[in-house]
C-alpha cells in the first residue's frame, strides 16, 4: 500500500528530521541527504567488545499472558517464569504485528511495520541492512532454522537473500539462482515428530545444537537464528512429552513450548561453547490479535529475555518498548559499536524514550506509556487512552505533535524501502 496514497502525510524533510530526533546514535554517513536514519553508535563504556556466541530464539505466537509472572494461573510456562527471575527480561514489550513475518521484519530490520505486506513477503529485498550484517562485520556465521519448508512465506528468499544459511525441512522447493546462499535441508532421520507445520520444537533444536557444535570445532563464533513452529493449529507435538495430551488445544501447545525450550537449555549447558554463548529468546507475536477495538493492545505484549549474561546484570527492565529495539539494546550490552540502519534504539539508555509501534496490515500505531495514535487508510487518524486493566481504548482529542511523530515513524520507513535505502 502505497504510504502517501492511504495515508496522512507530512513533509518527507520533516519527516526525517522527527525519526532522527528520536535516534540514539551520532552522526549521518548518508551523504548530502538527510533522507536517512544511518548513524554511527559507539559503546560509551569504554569497555571490551564481547566475543561471545549468540543463539536466538523466535517463539511461535507467545503471549506475555501465558507466564504466571503476568498472572496465568495454569501453570503452563513453568520453565520460562524459572527463567524471568534469572535473566534480562523485558516486561513491558510489545510486536510490532500480528504475523510470524512481522516478528522476523521487526527483529531483523530493526523497523516499524509497513502497511500491507511485511517486507519478509515483498519482492526486492535481498541485501538489506539486517542484525545478520552487523553480527558478519563482527565475523560471526549467521545461520536460520525452521522446522518447515522455509518456501511459506518467503523465508529462505528472504534470510537466504540477506546472508543467512538456511536450515529447513524443504524438500520439493528450491532456493533462486540469485541467493548467494547455501541450504541445508534436515533429513527424516533428524525427525522425531512432524506436523503439517513441521518438526517440533526438540527436533530443531537438536539441529541446531548439532550445527554450533560444527562451528565450535572450527573455531568460528556463531549467530544461530531458531524460529519456532509448536505452538501452533494443530497443537500437537511428541506423546508423553507434557501432562498434556497433544493435540487437545492451545494450552498443551504452549506447555510443550515451554519444555522444549527448558530441554534445550539443558542439553545447552552441557556444550563447550555454553560459557561464551549468550541465549536471547522472543515472542513473534501474541497468540491472538482480535478485539473489540481498532487495534487490541494487550494482545501485542510479548515477553522477551537475555539469558546467560553475566550473573550481576540479570534484572527486569519495566519500560515499555518494541521488537524494533530488541537487538540494538542487546549490541549495546555487548559493547559493539557499528553503523546503524535501524529505527531502534538502546532500551538500557538512560536518554531512551518509551514507546511501542504496532499494526495491522492497514493501522499503524504509536503508543506512548497509554496514550495511543492510529493511523488507518483513506487518510483517517483517532487518539486514545489506554486503560491497562480493562484493555479498553478511550478516545481523546487528537495531540498534533503526537500525530506528527507517528505519521513519521511510518512515512520515513516506508520512504526508505520504497527508495531502496535500507540496503
Amino acid at each position: 500500500m502505497e504510504f502517501k496514497q492511504f495515508y496522512s502525510s507530512i513533509d518527507d524533510d520533516k519527516a526525517f528530521a522527527l525519526v532522527r530526533s528520536r535516534l540514539q546514535g551520532s552522526g549521518n554517513t548518508g551523504g548530502k541527504t538527510l533522507r536517512t536514519v544511518r548513524r554511527k553508535i559507539i559503546d560509551s563504556c569504554g569497555l571490551q567488545e564481547q566475543r561471545k556466541n549468540v543463539v536466538f530464539i523466535l517463539v511461535e505466537s507467545f503471549s506475555a499472558g501465558f507466564m504466571k509472572e503476568f498472572g496465568n494461573k495454569e501453570n503452563i510456562t513453568p520453565f520460562l517464569d524459572s527463567l524471568a527471575q534469572q535473566s534480562i527480561f523485558f516486561s513491558d514489550m510489545y510486536a510490532t504485528g500480528t504475523r510470524t513475518v512481522r516478528g522476523m521484519e521487526a527483529v531483523t530490520l530493526c523497523i516499524p511495520p509497513t502497511p500491507g505486506q511485511s517486507i519478509v513477503k515483498r519482492p526486492e529485498n535481498s541485501d538489506l541492512f539486517t542484525i545478520g550484517s552487523v553480527f558478519r562485520k563482527k565475523k560471526y556465521a549467521t545461520d536460520f532454522f525452521y522446522g518447515g519448508d522455509g518456501y511459506f512465506d518467503n523465508m529462505n528468499a528472504f534470510f537466504g537473500g540477506n546472508g543467512f544459511t538456511i536450515y529447513d525441512r524443504g524438500r520439493g522447493s528450491v532456493l533462486s539462482d540469485k541467493i548467494k546462499t547455501v541450504r541445508n535441508n534436515i533429513q527424516d532421520k533428524e525427525v522425531t515428530f512432524e506436523n503439517a507445520w513441521g518438526i517440533c520444537d526438540g527436533d530443531i533444536y537438536a539441529k541446531m545444537l548439532t550445527t554450533a557444535d560444527s562451528h565450535y570445532s572450527k573455531k568460528e563464533l556463531f549467530f544461530n537464528f531458531v524460529m519456532t513452529t509448536s505452538n501452533h493449529r494443530p497443537y500437537t507435538y511428541p506423546d508423553n512429552a507434557i501432562d498434556i495430551p497433544s493435540g487437545t488445544g492451545r494450552n498443551g501447545a504452549v506447555k510443550y513450548t515451554d519444555y522444549a525450550l527448558g530441554e534445550f537449555f539443558r542439553k545447552a549447558k552441557e556444550k563447550l561453547w555454553f560459557k561464551n554463548t549468550v541465549f536471547v529468546v522472543i515472542a513473534d507475536h501474541c497468540a491472538s490479535s482480535a478485539g473489540k477495538d481498532e487495534i487490541d493492545i494487550a494482545n501485542y505484549h510479548i515477553p522477551a529475555f537475555i539469558v546467560n549474561m553475566p550473573h550481576d546484570q540479570n534484572r527486569k527492565v519495566l519500560k515499555q518498548c518494541s521488537q524494533i529495539d530488541f537487538f540494538p539494546t542487546f549490541f549495546s550490552l555487548m559493547h559493539w559499536s557499528y553503523n546503524s540502519n535501524f529505527f531502534g534504539n538502546d532500551i538500557l539508555n538512560s536518554n531512551y524514550e518509551q514507546r511501542a509501534l504496532v499494526g495491522t496490515y492497514r493501522k499503524l500505531t504509536l503508543m506512548k506509556k497509554n496514550r495511543v495514535m492510529i493511523l488507518s487508510d483513506q487518510k483517517k487518524q483517532s487518539a486514545y487512552l489506554w486503560n491497562k486493566k480493562d484493555n479498553s481504548l478511550s478516545p481523546v482529542a487528537i495531540d498534533p505533535n503526537m500525530l506528527e511523530e507517528t505519521i513519521a515513524w511510518y512515512q520515513t520507513a516506508d520512504y526508505l524501502f520504497t527508495n531502496k535505502l535500507l540496503h
